[in-house]
């Protein structure tokens, strides 16, 4: 009986979510602030598409905020990560993270004062996606400068597990604002949500050290300036490293073709009659990758990493197009909750792969480019969606979109295989998958 009860707890432990990072001051500020923060922010997520669908009537002008979300992060996202290269990583999140909040208050004047615009809101976005561009890259690359490498991995499960959590609390309390109030007061409340707890991870930055680059061990200093050759220098170091361009590629190939959020007012409206749906619709992935967080204890002992990064991205785009065939919203919700738990082993896999692969001093660009490719691809996403719905209609945009991600998931690392062939150097515990 005694050996029975130790094996229990041993087992609890190999799957639950590992906690040891938390016991490091720095990190936990750090991870309770853009918790925080990334539950304000699920408001203005739900909100900006509701404003847009009920000021235009249409899917195609809420795939627009896609677009209007992208074009910054391409630009603005490999330029901050040359920043904070070359920059104190704590004065990059202060600045950037200054003009985020701004851009919600405006979000908020303008819901108060109706304004009524599609263009101030795609513009408005589009500040908004620019202040993320900056930020992001320097967010994930103080990481390692926060966590020893052996838990670099649980650092990043936690990072994600939190995000997931809050992208499911906050679109159910978003929905709940809408089920409750008319949007003319809705909207503004939102917001206002937003801002307000936005505050808590300034405060959480401005209480971390200086954070100025670092040369590697090998004596590499970092560049100088965060100009187009900076840039183009950790452009060619990812050139040069196939499998986390691989790893780029496949998780592109995942959010622009399988992504169907755009989709979600216009089938909340339509198919379940509006109210509450939406929130359910917009909280449904991160329910699943939220369950997958608690219970991720297994990610940091992966050794095949390629490999089940892989199988997560088919297991997405399946997921996502078998829950495009559901007509009842808890069974799309459990659908696309499954879809999530994939989407979340698939990003911790790919972060703690870039994060040990890279040397310090190319952290913040590869950060950079990761920034474009996880916040830009889900944007590109929306706008396939919306176009390929005022076309077809929005349960031929859903479904195509999964199956195409699959397929070519499995064919990219079929041409490629150095992806599914990859295992980590770096691991917790025994040997798995």
């Amino acid at each position: 009986m005694t050996a029975v009860k130790e094996a229990r707890p041993r087992a609890a432990r190999r799957w639950a979510i590992d906690l040891r990072p938390l016991g490091v001051p720095a990190y936990r500020r750090v991870w309770l602030g853009n918790g925080v923060a990334m539950f304000g922010f699920q408001f203005t997520a739900v909100a900006v598409p509701v404003e847009m669908y009920a000021l235009t009537g249409g899917s195609f002008w809420v795939g627009l905020i896609g677009v209007a979300g992208f074009l910054p992060l391409l630009v603005f996202g490999l330029w901050g990560g040359a920043v904070a290269d070359v920059r104190d990583r704590r004065r990059v999140l202060l600045a950037a993270g200054t003009l985020l909040w701004a851009s919600t208050l405006a979000l908020l004047a303008q819901a108060l004062l109706r304004v009524g615009s599609p263009v101030l809101l795609l513009t408005l976005v589009a500040v908004q996606s620019t202040a993320f561009a900056i930020t992001s890259p320097a967010r994930n690359a103080i990481l390692p400068r926060l966590v020893p490498a052996e838990l670099l991995s649980a650092a990043s499960t936690l990072n994600f597990t939190t995000f997931t959590a809050a992208s499911v609390f906050g679109p159910l309390a978003a929905g709940l604002i809408f089920t409750f109030w008319h949007p003319d007061v809705g909207l503004p409340v939102a917001y206002a949500v937003d801002a307000l707890l936005f505050t808590v991870s300034l405060w959480a930055t401005f209480r971390l050290p200086a954070m100025p680059p670092e040369p590697d061990a090998d004596g590499a200093a970092a560049p100088r300036r965060a100009g187009l050759a900076s840039i183009a220098d950790g452009l060619r170091y990812l050139a040069t490293t196939p499998v986390l361009l691989l790893s780029f590629a496949i998780d592109l190939i995942a959010m622009v073709l399988a992504m169907p959020r755009a989709l979600f007012p216009e089938t909340a409206e339509q198919r379940f009659g509006g109210g509450a749906a939406v929130g359910w619709l917009y909280a449904a992935i991160s329910i699943g990758a939220m369950l997958g967080g608690l219970t991720s204890g297994w990610i940091g002992r992966i050794r095949r990493q390629g490999l089940v990064l892989v199988l997560a991205v088919v297991g997405w785009g399946v997921a996502v197009a078998v829950a495009g065939l559901a007509h009842q919203l808890w069974l799309v919700v459990g659908l696309l909750a499954v879809a999530g738990a994939a989407d979340l082993v698939s990003a911790v896999v790919r972060q703690t792969m870039l994060l040990v692969y890279a040397p310090d001093r190319m952290r913040g660009r590869l950060q950079g480019v990761n920034t474009v490719v996880i916040a830009g691809g889900p944007r590109l996403g929306d706008l396939r969606a919306g176009a390929v719905a005022a076309g077809f209609g929005a349960g031929a945009a859903w479904i195509s979109g999964g199956l195409a991600a699959a397929v070519l998931a499995v064919l990219l690392v079929a041409v490629f295989p150095a992806l599914a062939r990859y295992r980590s150097a770096v691991a917790s515990g025994g040997d798995e998958a």
